[in-house]
């Protein structure tokens, strides 16, 4: 379809899994891009982001040695790349929703900012700003959000990688067919990316 912008991020979830073949998460990721690139005129990469916090320097090796292959494939295949790994503010985590995986709203936004700064556009602030200090949680609330997530989100989530399901099997895709974006369906369906419409 010959567009005019593909984002990719991939290959963060599976670095994140206990038993990581990234040998393989980096010959997909490759595959990818070798694909993408000649088909569209501007291929754009990501570090992504990540929360700060046990996990991230766990897993921090591994996440690495998955950017500095998105940071080669980027230079042979003139892709850009736009580095949310090292922002503080993407690492606050106010950013990250409930299930602590996935960017909230305001995560999102960032992000997209980011890409549209990353393109070279006008900025339309400053995605890297700090969010305004908070009141830390006490003990119990922290407690109580911890236990909350790992019923809701942890459990299911080992229960799935246990049974070899994803999260996404039996959902329908929200765009079946692959078709050229529309500026005008998008913003009456409010499936546009906010920064980037």
């Amino acid at each position: 379809m010959r567009a005019d912008v593909v984002t990719m991020v991939g290959g963060l979830n599976d670095a994140l899994r206990p038993r990581c073949d990234l040998g393989r998460v980096r010959d997909r990721l490759e595959e990818a891009v070798e694909r993408l690139a000649p088909s569209c005129r501007r291929l754009v990469l990501m570090r992504s982001p990540g929360r700060r916090g046990p996990v991230m320097e766990r897993f921090r090796p591994r996440m690495e040695a998955l950017f500095e292959h998105i940071d080669g494939l980027a230079a042979r295949h003139g892709a850009l790349v736009v580095d949310l790994y090292g922002a503080e503010a993407l690492g606050d985590q106010r950013m990250w929703d409930v299930d602590r995986l996935h960017l909230t709203a305001e995560g999102h936004r960032r992000v997209a900012e980011a890409v549209w700064q990353g393109l070279g556009l006008a900025p339309e602030d400053d995605w890297r700003s700090p969010l305004p200090p908070s009141v830390p949680l006490g003990w119990t609330a922290r407690r109580t959000a911890d236990v909350r997530f790992a019923r809701e989100h942890l459990a299911p989530w080992i229960g799935r990688r246990l049974t070899g399901r994803s999260s996404g099997d039996g959902l329908r895709p929200k765009r079946p067919e692959l078709l050229a974006w529309d500026a005008d369906a998008s913003a009456r369906d409010g499936s546009h990316a906010p920064g980037l419409s």
